[in-house]
């Protein structure tokens, strides 16, 4: 696996066990992420209050279904289920896109599709 894409792994699994040190060391401190139709921020510290969401209540369980790399850009598609404050969980479809420079990501552009019948609805 190359560097670009282990570090795209190392960061999910902060995720997964919501490990905000984790998350937080493979970021450049400017790091931009965008969750289209939801949010823009800049900044690790404005990334580490978004972490964890006003809605979850734990850490998500994340399927990475593949990763594409192409220079300095990691192309994650994923399946998720996150548990939310209302007690139903929610399952969405995930097209996440990492720009890395000098080994850390500097920007993150997430495309995340809500799932409430199956695996595509």
């Amino acid at each position: 696996m190359s560097a670009h894409k282990q570090l795209v792994e190392t960061y999910l699994d902060g995720f997964r066990t919501n490990d905000h040190a984790t998350i937080l060391s493979c970021l450049a401190d400017d790091i931009r992420w965008t969750v289209f139709g939801h949010f823009r921020l800049t900044g690790k510290d404005a990334y580490d209050a978004e972490i964890d969401g006003p809605d979850f209540v734990g850490p998500p369980r994340l399927e990475v279904v593949r990763l594409v790399e192409e220079g300095d850009t990691v192309m994650a598609e994923l399946r998720g289920w996150a548990p939310q404050k209302d007690g139903d969980p929610v399952r969405m479809s995930m097209a996440e896109v990492f720009v890395i420079r000098d080994g850390k990501i500097a920007e993150r552009r997430a495309w995340v599709i809500p799932l409430a019948e199956n695996e595509y609805r």
